[in-house]
């Protein structure tokens, strides 16, 4: 069973034309947009707005799609719902990227209704504490304490699954590093799109100049921002570095052509190193979160059955092994919070060492 998960997936698929302007486009607007912003604190809250503002503007959702406002512990967020026929026992909890200073649940709608279509199960869309005010330290807090709230209210760990993209990748990735630290129940599975996973600050040489959304010098001055005053190779900040013995199954998807690619592969070696089995899917010429793109992009619309077949997957094998091993009663959870400490971590595996490639679509 485990064999089912511990994958690496290279889809095969004829490449849209809806793509190919798409990516013309953003290598147009988007990239160029956020190198002049992203440069100064000034430029930065003005990216932050802009980007508000564009998240105000409506979506137009399927019939059948339910939003709810809710709370998730002190984090307010919202519940997502595709269809009628839901197992509400069974929960996803969803964590948006955005550079941790932009985006909203609101803006990736597109993401967590198909998600909740496709795994058959309502999303919890958590509203994470961002910049330019807040830091991802207290992002931290707030996915651990929406977790602890599922808990509470009767979802078993088993039933919960997380999933984020880029910096809500970065989140998922935090979060469960730092439940394992505090001895704290884990999810089933966690799906990580186009994982940040890296905020040492050390130089993005590969995809510089194929990634048509991201630029490679803005991440860096992002990550120096969010860093300042702290150890960026704790792996709270950078979960690339992290040592992931206990964590439980993770599908990390990225696109070939995205500057970020390199994470989300060295995130792979470094679970599979730790005995975690992970699904690892890079999808040809896709940008950036090309998951968020399913209402114009198809390539994007077809990432989904991946994820509900990992999930399902994912918690098949968890139940096995908690039918082997007597399931332990959930702690009383501990109020202290995640700190970003000052640390001493193992290097990171050579990123230029291969993924290894067991099956393909």
């Amino acid at each position: 069973m485990r064999d089912e998960i511990d994958v690496d997936v290279n889809p095969a698929y004829p490449f849209s034309w809806q793509a190919a302007a798409l990516n013309a486009v953003m290598r147009g607007t988007f990239k160029p947009m956020s190198g002049l912003l992203l440069r100064t604190d000034l430029g930065f809250v003005a990216a932050s707005r802009i980007v508000s503002l564009a998240g105000r503007v409506p979506l137009r959702l399927p019939t059948g799609v339910r939003v709810t406002p809710a709370a998730a512990g002190s984090c307010p967020g919202e519940w997502v719902r595709a269809g009628e026929d839901l197992d509400e026992d069974r929960v996803l909890l969803y964590f948006h990227g955005g550079g941790y200073f932009s985006c909203s649940p609101a803006t990736h709608r597109p993401i967590t209704w198909r998600l909740s279509a496709a795994t058959r199960r309502p999303v919890l869309a958590v509203d994470y504490r961002q910049g330019p005010v807040h830091r991802p330290a207290e992002a931290l807090q707030d996915a651990t304490a929406a977790y602890l709230c599922l808990l509470e209210h009767g979802h078993r760990p088993r039933d919960v699954v997380f999933a984020g993209d880029s910096a809500g990748g970065h989140l998922t990735l935090a979060t469960l590093l730092a439940l394992r630290d505090r001895g704290l129940p884990l999810p089933a599975a966690a799906v990580c799109l186009s994982p940040w996973a890296d905020l040492t600050g050390d130089p993005r040489t590969v995809n510089r100049l194929l990634d048509p959304m991201i630029s490679a010098g803005r991440v860096a001055w992002l990550a120096r921002r969010w860093t300042s005053g702290l150890d960026p190779r704790d792996p709270l900040l950078s979960p690339v570095l992290g040592d992931y013995t206990g964590l439980p199954p993770l599908m990390v998807v990225t696109g070939s052509t995205e500057v970020l690619r390199d994470e989300g592969r060295r995130v792979v070696e470094r679970a599979r190193a730790a005995g975690v089995p992970v699904t690892y899917e890079e999808w040809p010429r896709m940008p950036h979160v090309f998951a968020i793109l399913a209402d114009v992009v198809p390539e994007a619309r077809e990432v989904y059955p991946h994820i509900a077949r990992f999930v399902v997957a994912a918690q098949n094998l968890s139940a096995v092994r908690e039918s082997s091993v007597r399931e332990p009663g959930l702690r009383e959870p501990v109020l202290r919070e995640p700190v970003l400490r000052e640390s001493s971590v193992r290097e990171a595996p050579d990123p230029a060492s291969p993924v290894r490639r067991d099956s393909a679509a």
